[in-house]
């Protein structure tokens, strides 16, 4: 009917190129490709925005998905934080070479530092590390080919669904995406070849909000406090806790909801909360004012008017003028 009524197609149907594909994992859990997709997903309606997603490789469904204005650390944390909370841990992630994911300093170790064994990671490095996720990171977009089809069929049939819905704000949008990622996969997942999950459930003492953070280091106060971000910060009251060292260096986890937590060396968390500051005295209505203070200005015959800072100094007669001289 369009081509009939003389509208040319949205997109060009190229020759197939000829290449191996690559065959899904044979188990749902196993890989997980993440990627981003910064598009008008609003079109006229508001700004372009970014959209965060990880795909199943063995099933081709949607475990999470998440709008921001922008690719950045937080859309990847809320990608993760609903994919283990709905299916659990997956073995590893499929990512590209960006640098969330891997540290820039990785191709600078000196000879000491690779024989020592350090890898520099970032911040979502350590997070999926402590959760024993493995990160494999792609060279090409054509390696991750699932998740970049994934962003061509959601540009089409995503678009035309927040346009019907009249979506029009970033809240929206992600309020719009829970719904959708339920229909969607209950019509284009597939089945993997083996029925076992290779997903692993989430542990007793971990706690996504406190893994999926910012994390730094800051040395106690003798007075058992920390300082972040210009305040000063201690240990909430009504928490079992023995007296950590002072100076000691302990890890600081801030989290998306604005908590606050130090773990020592024993890997036992504390919450923060921070230090009321001292009111300043307040002064009496009655009180007389001030006087003001006059400058200083020295007497005539004070020493310092005898300097000869910055004025020349007097000649005094050389050995050769005299009572000799002509």
């Amino acid at each position: 009917m369009l081509r009939a009524a003389g509208f040319a197609p949205a997109r060009k149907h190229r020759a197939p190129r000829s290449h191996r594909s690559r065959r899904r994992m044979p188990q749902a859990g196993l890989l997980w490709q993440m990627d981003t997709s910064t598009f008008d997903w609003l079109e006229d309606r508001g700004p372009r925005f970014t959209l965060h997603a990880a795909i199943d490789d063995a099933t081709g469904r949607i475990v999470g998905a998440a709008f921001a204005p922008t690719e950045c650390l937080e859309g990847y944390w809320a990608v993760l934080h609903q994919g283990i909370s709905t299916y659990g841990i997956p073995v590893g992630l499929y990512v590209d070479r960006h640098t969330i994911f891997r540290s820039p300093k990785s191709q600078k170790l000196t000879l000491e530092e690779e024989l020592a064994g350090l890898k520099p990671s970032t911040q979502l490095g350590r997070a999926v590390a402590e959760l024993g996720i493995c990160l494999t990171f792609a060279r090409s977009p054509q390696a991750k080919g699932r998740i970049e089809r994934l962003w061509e069929t959601l540009q089409d049939r995503l678009t035309h669904e927040l346009r019907l819905h009249r979506v029009s704000t970033l809240e929206e949008a992600n309020d719009f995406l829970r719904a959708f990622i339920e229909r969607f996969n209950a019509r284009f997942a597939v089945e993997p070849d083996s029925p076992e999950s290779a997903y692993r459930p989430l542990a007793s003492h971990h706690d996504l909000h406190r893994i999926l953070c910012h994390r730094a280091w800051r040395k106690l106060s003798h007075g058992q406090t920390i300082s972040w971000k210009g305040q000063t910060y201690r240990i909430a009251p009504g928490q079992p806790h023995c007296h950590l060292e002072p100076r000691s260096t302990v890890e600081v986890r801030a989290t998306a909801g604005g908590e606050l937590w130090i773990s020592d060396s024993e890997g036992q968390f504390y919450r923060l909360e921070p230090c009321p500051k001292p009111r300043p005295d307040t002064k009496r209505e009655d009180a007389a004012p001030a006087p003001s203070r006059q400058p200083y200005k020295p007497p005539v015959d004070h020493p310092w008017r005898r300097m000869s800072l910055g004025r020349p100094k007097p000649k005094t007669p050389t050995a050769s003028t005299g009572a000799n001289s002509p």
